[in-house]
């Protein structure tokens, strides 16, 4: 059996709940094309996404752990990978379109510079007086101009729903400016169910790398309402070592029951506006997806104790400072000496202005290469 794009869209129109955007009605592309034979014009989305040069570089960029601390933390890319998992799984059980949420959260972070949140923190501060820098705004930047991929037209060319959900990103840490994409009208449900699997996929992620790490142990968690739940459903008996299978068991309890409690109360939400279209939902003064009360006091109390025992644990502040140091000599070395960058970026100059187009080869890089970079520049005994 063989399913046309449009049987995949009629398939949408039947599977998605009013509030649900399908395929069929986007606002289009700003540059025309003809869509795919055999998928929906946010599948084209997604797998655009996923063979950009941008999104393999997430492989080496931080999440918490910088890339050489070890293996098996989150890097920028397998964080991704799970919170796309994380949102099919809401929009699937809450009728949203899961293709289009896989494409959003795909590509939520593909503007992060090297070093995670304290490389945007420089870059920002660097950038003050030519237009600043945000890594949401950059991941705009990266599928609508920065990526050059096909013949017609710069960037992917991607659906408004996209670029729009990719626009009004926001997290605790994130903060969307929307000027150009309906600032009126808060992000479509799947934008937002993007948001809500970015918060949720970081907390639970951050605090087994935390435990992985050592940086957090269980007896510092003892009085935490959700670890106190967790070590209940699983069985775990306190005072003993902490096995991985069992931390694996508490994390992936975590991630279920966050979820359900998500579904659970945005559905409820979602059925209390009466709602019946993706407008009406985006007119709403309130975003339908969030936690129960009690879920959200919990997981303000998680948050609270990652921020104080592993943000800003030393090893990882030295490692923010180290960070902060490599990206602002970076950036003043090819300020003060442009003819030391890539003859590529060198003509990129005279077209962004000097700093937004050394701004953008630093957001490029890897964790791996903006070390070796900056061995390259300031290590003697180290070849250029």
């Amino acid at each position: 059996m063989l399913f046309t794009r449009q049987e995949l869209e009629a398939h949408e129109d039947n599977c998605l709940a009013p509030y649900g955007i399908r395929s069929r009605d986007s606002r289009g592309r700003a540059y025309p094309e003809r869509e795919a034979e055999y998928r929906t014009a946010f599948q084209k989305d997604r797998d655009r996404i996923l063979h950009t040069t941008a999104f393999r570089r997430l492989e080496y960029k931080t999440q918490v752990f910088i890339n050489y601390e070890g293996d098996y933390y989150r890097t920028r890319l397998t964080h991704t990978l799970e919170v796309a998992q994380i949102g099919r799984t809401i929009a699937r059980a809450l009728g949203a379109n899961e293709d289009l949420v896989e494409a959003i959260c795909l590509a939520h972070d593909l503007g992060h510079p090297p070093f995670g949140h304290s490389g945007e923190v420089i870059l920002n501060r660097l950038m003050q007086d030519h237009g600043g820098f945000d890594h949401n705004k950059q991941s705009l930047r990266i599928v609508t101009k920065l990526e050059k991929r096909y013949p017609d037209f710069r960037g992917l060319n991607l659906t408004w729903e996209t670029r729009e959900g990719i626009v009004k990103h926001e997290t605790e840490y994130d903060i969307s400016d929307a000027s150009d994409y309906n600032p009126e009208l808060r992000g479509h449900l799947e934008a937002q169910i993007a948001n809500a699997a970015d918060e949720l996929a970081y907390t639970a992620h951050d605090l087994d790398d935390g435990l992985r790490s050592s940086m957090i142990t269980p007896a510092m968690l003892e009085g935490i309402a959700l670890w106190e739940i967790l070590v209940e459903n699983v069985g775990w008996r306190r005072g003993r070592e902490l096995p991985e299978l069992t931390r694996h068991r508490l994390i992936r309890r975590l991630i279920g029951l966050e979820v359900t409690d998500l579904v659970h109360h945005t559905a409820a939400r979602l059925k209390e506006s009466g709602v019946k279209s993706v407008e009406e939902l985006q007119r709403l003064p309130y975003n339908v997806i969030g936690f129960s009360e009690d879920m959200h006091r919990r997981n303000r109390e998680l948050k609270d104790f990652l921020y104080a025992h592993l943000y800003r644990h030393p090893r990882v502040v030295r490692m923010a400072v180290k960070a902060e140091r490599i990206i602002r000599e970076l950036f003043e070395a090819y300020r003060k000496e442009p003819e030391i960058l890539p003859r590529q970026v060198q003509k990129l100059i005279e077209k962004r202005g000097a700093e937004r187009a050394i701004c953008d080869y630093i957001a490029g890089m890897t964790d791996r290469y903006a070390i070796e970079e900056y061995q390259k520049l300031f290590n003697p005994i180290t070849r250029p």
